[in-house]
């Protein structure tokens, strides 16, 4: 059962932080089905998920005590990406000079695909940043840069079954969630082998968002289709809803498909996992 907070009588030499979210819960769980003792470093610990060998404790990324205190006497951390604010790269920071201060060792980083410092899609700007003082940073480090998730593609049909985005005919190597747990999960489990690598982690085909239609009107029976956007008529669609920075964010998300950012296809989750990334087709084939 995993102990309370504060309880030390387990001391795991590998922690993972986002595991109340999908997918540091998903590398949780897996750890521990591997018999793979673990620090559960949260915001929330009563939320954190109830594993064996597992302890959680309280942990937010801008509270370089907390991270501190949470990641003393650990070797290596998993550091899922923090929530999308406008601050995040300074938390990121915070987190990673805390995490080194602690004496961790080697830091495990989920990025995003492509990750530069002018890439179309916002968010892997500050991905970027984040890498870049991860490498100033003296801690050992391996990047996992993910791809777009692929759960999210049936999430971007709305209610009137169309998915709206000025992609054009761009292609998204999308990626499982399942996948990229999987992935950071072998890394975890024999940390020293990965050391200073980045991966790439995609899906196994890129689809346009018409063909992502296609199959998801095929697996759930109903019609949708994909409807291309102006980058005016994208953003206007959306005015109201968010913050200017996050409507960036989201409308970025096309347009980085359309600029081919995001198509490229890897063998990096085969490679990691043993077995062959999943599709689109087999993720809906897996909810049926």
């Amino acid at each position: 059962m995993s102990t309370a907070e504060g309880d030390d009588t387990v001391q795991p030499t590998i922690a993972v932080t986002g595991a109340t979210g999908r997918l540091g819960g998903r590398v949780a769980r897996l750890l521990a089905e591997r018999g793979i003792a673990q620090r559960l470093a949260v915001r929330s610990p009563d939320r954190a998920p109830a594993l064996p060998d597992a302890v959680a404790v309280r942990c937010a990324y801008d509270r370089p005590d907390q991270v501190r205190s949470a990641l003393d006497g650990v070797g290596t951390v998993l550091m899922v990406s923090g929530s999308e604010t406008p601050d995040r790269v300074e938390q990121h920071r915070t987190f990673i000079d805390a995490a080194a201060d602690a004496g961790v060792h080697r830091l495990v980083y989920i990025s995003f695909y492509g990750a530069s410092p002018d890439a179309t899609f916002t968010l892997a700007r500050d991905h970027w940043a984040t890498e870049e003082h991860l490498r100033a940073s003296g801690l050992v480090t391996v990047v996992l840069r993910d791809n777009f998730y692929l759960d999210f593609l049936p999430e971007l049909v709305e209610a009137d079954g169309v998915i709206r985005g000025p992609a054009g005919t761009g292609r998204v190597a999308a990626v499982a969630q399942d996948d990229i747990a999987e992935a950071a999960a072998a890394v975890l489990t024999d940390p020293g082998a990965h050391d200073g690598a980045t991966y790439s982690l995609t899906g196994p085909e890129a689809l346009t968002l018409e063909e992502a239609a296609g199959v998801i009107a095929r697996r759930t029976g109903r019609p949708v289709r994909f409807e291309d956007q102006t980058l005016d008529e994208a953003y206007a669609s959306r005015a109201g809803q968010a913050p200017d920075w996050q409507l960036d964010a989201w409308v970025s998300t096309y347009t980085a498909i359309a600029a081919g950012e995001l198509e490229g296809v890897t063998g990096d989750v085969p490679r990691l996992t043993g077995h062959p990334a999943r599709s689109l087709d087999d993720l809906l084939a897996a909810r049926s």
